[in-house]
């Protein structure tokens, strides 16, 4: 009886002490749900979802931009590339060589002028030099410093001046006057590298071929699709993850986008259309009224570059762009 009277008392201690534990339980997560109701959410980075194939058009809204792995499989990273390539086509249905041209010959002198200088720039000075020269032996045949004065606006002018009256007679000696349709042979013309090559072979012949320029190397490397710096590697590299019909639009695709929204400075991340598959998202500017003010030629509302651009383009609302000396 006795043992029994003594075990009531700590009976009921730990009864107590139950109690007084699961108070303080109580309390304990009343206070965590304060502090988690006071706790600051974690910013979650945001990108615009895909834009319209508008010239012009309001800002996208937002959305989360999942960022490729660093571990990308070679299947995910092809299926990535060629996903960009697809949006961008929907995104430029109409774009096209921003040199106006209107034979192989023309395009070949434009694009060696095109050095250091824009399309759009060339595409005021051509104007006057095939009205003066139009063919490969009225050029080879010119006085250079007429030829000069009529490239200087495109800077650099003595050297594409060479160039172009080099080319020239190498077309009227080698190859009977005519632009041939070969890689190997383009190459052989004074001032022809590959870039220059595949951009004839592609636009004026229909051979594809992709054409390295800054925006494209810039982009390719952005996009992670290639690590390498050299043109001819980049070149090898973003050839395997496509079909080769696909090279010459793909070129397009890429130069056209650089121009337009991915700018090396200051990339217009906010108003991007490919931003959720891009690992460079925020870059640039992300808020995307302060991005669409950076958007340039026909995204911006401003004409394109070609002083004849195709009819596609008109057509899209795309304006052309003024003479030289016009504005």
């Amino acid at each position: 009886m006795v043992s029994g009277k003594k075990s009531a008392p700590r009976k009921k201690a730990a009864e107590a002490a139950a109690s007084a534990n699961a108070a303080q339980a109580r309390g304990s997560a009343a206070e965590g749900a304060a502090v988690a109701k006071v706790r600051p959410a974690k910013k979650v980075a945001v990108a615009p979802k895909k834009a319209t194939a508008a010239l012009v058009g309001a800002p996208p809204a937002k959305t989360v931009a999942p960022k490729p792995p660093r571990d990308e499989s070679r299947t995910a990273l092809v299926r990535r590339a060629r996903r960009i390539n697809r949006e961008l086509a929907e995104v430029y249905p109409y774009a096209h060589p921003e040199l106006d041209f209107e034979n192989p010959f023309q395009l070949v002198v434009a694009t060696v002028l095109s050095a250091q200088t824009t399309d759009l720039r060339v595409n005021q000075t051509t104007p006057a030099l095939f009205a003066r020269y139009p063919t490969p032996e009225d050029l080879a045949a010119a006085n250079p410093e007429e030829v000069e004065e009529i490239l200087r606006p495109t800077g650099f002018f003595r050297a594409k001046t060479k160039s172009v009256i080099g080319l020239s007679k190498a077309l009227v000696e080698q190859f009977g006057g005519e632009v041939p349709g070969r890689l190997e042979d383009l190459v052989t013309l004074p001032g022809v590298g590959r870039k220059t090559a595949f951009v004839v072979l592609g636009n004026a012949f229909g051979r594809p071929g992709i054409t390295v320029d800054t925006h494209f190397q810039r982009l390719v490397r952005r996009w992670k699709w290639t690590d390498e710096t050299d043109p001819d590697k980049i070149e090898a590299a973003v050839g395997t993850l496509f079909p080769k019909n696909d090279w010459t639009d793909l070129s397009h695709h890429v130069i056209w986008h650089g121009r337009r929204i991915c700018h090396a400075r200051k990339p217009a991340c906010g108003a991007c259309p490919i931003a959720p598959l891009c690992p460079a998202y925020g870059e640039g500017e992300t808020d995307p009224e302060k991005a669409k003010k950076l958007l340039k030629y026909e995204k911006g509302g401003f004409p394109g570059q070609r002083l004849n651009p195709p009819r596609e383009y008109l057509e899209a609302g795309g304006r052309p762009a003024p003479p030289l000396g016009a504005g």
